[in-house]
């Protein structure tokens, strides 16, 4: 979040003895002070789930210091529901936050906080990895996973309108920057982790013209890649292979609300 491009710890002189590392730029920082990190607990189960966070970090003595922040919506000058400054400046300072799930009326009330914090920080991509664990046997083994999906643009813009009564327009917005920035971001990442295989997820089939621009910036984005294997798959087939064997699977890249979907 805000300019932190990596915070991790390091073990030193024993297994329970950590070192805060962090690389800002091109300053990388080694120190033995704690790391404050903005917790929000969230709604529905995010306080009980944050909570055990929050243990699993004091059992392993990492050096955290936590500050709380309460998101429950507050109207601007404007009349609009939004993020508590608290929040905000919070994670401005702290650069790194954890946040528990958000509630979100359906059909009335504010809308989405997730969606609030996104755009008030910028945080175009949303990934989340899927992996196999050892000891835990499941239907499938040997899975790793990491879905990129691109977490600004497409339905979940929050354009809609009444157009006549009876009458709902919902906007897709796909542009060209976020689509490039997404997929450059895609293929990097799988540069930098050492994966093999990067799916762009689409319906270009359909929409020919919101993911056929995403699709090409992801082609264009493949060029630069030699060493990566780029593949295409439809957000419906994927979704049965996924099911059927998703170890054939590596890095996937898709636009908003396909992630929604595939997560």
């Amino acid at each position: 979040m805000a300019g932190l491009k990596h915070l991790g710890w390091k073990t030193v002189f024993g297994p329970r003895q950590w070192r805060s590392v962090a690389l800002a730029g091109d300053r990388r920082r080694l120190t033995t002070e704690p790391f404050r990190v903005t917790l929000i607990p969230g709604d529905g189960i995010g306080p009980e789930i944050s909570q055990s966070v929050q243990r699993i970090f004091e059992a392993a003595e990492v050096p955290v210091v936590w500050d709380p922040v309460d998101v429950t919506p507050v109207k601007g000058r404007d009349g609009r529901w939004q993020i508590p400054p608290r929040v905000i400046d919070s994670i401005h300072q702290t650069k790194v936050g954890l946040k528990g799930p958000l509630a979100t009326p359906v059909g009335k009330g504010h809308r989405s906080l997730n969606l609030a914090i996104r755009r008030e920080f910028n945080l175009f991509a949303n990934v989340r990895p899927c992996k196999s664990i050892v000891g835990y046997k499941t239907l499938y083994d040997d899975v790793d996973i990491v879905t990129i999906r691109e977490n600004t643009e497409g339905e979940y813009s929050g354009i809609e309108h009444e157009i006549i009564d009876g009458v709902v327009q919902s906007i897709k917005l796909i542009t060209e920057k976020a689509s490039k920035r997404i997929a450059e971001y895609a293929f990097e990442y799988a540069r930098q982790n050492g994966r093999k295989k990067v799916t762009a997820v689409h319906k270009a089939n359909i929409m020919r013209m919101s993911d056929g621009l995403f699709l090409g910036k992801c082609r264009e984005a493949a060029e630069n890649y030699p060493e990566v294997k780029f593949n295409e798959a439809y957000l419906d087939t994927l979704c049965l292979n996924l099911v059927q064997d998703p170890v054939q699977f590596d890095v996937l890249v898709m636009p908003n609300l396909y992630g929604d979907i595939i997560r």
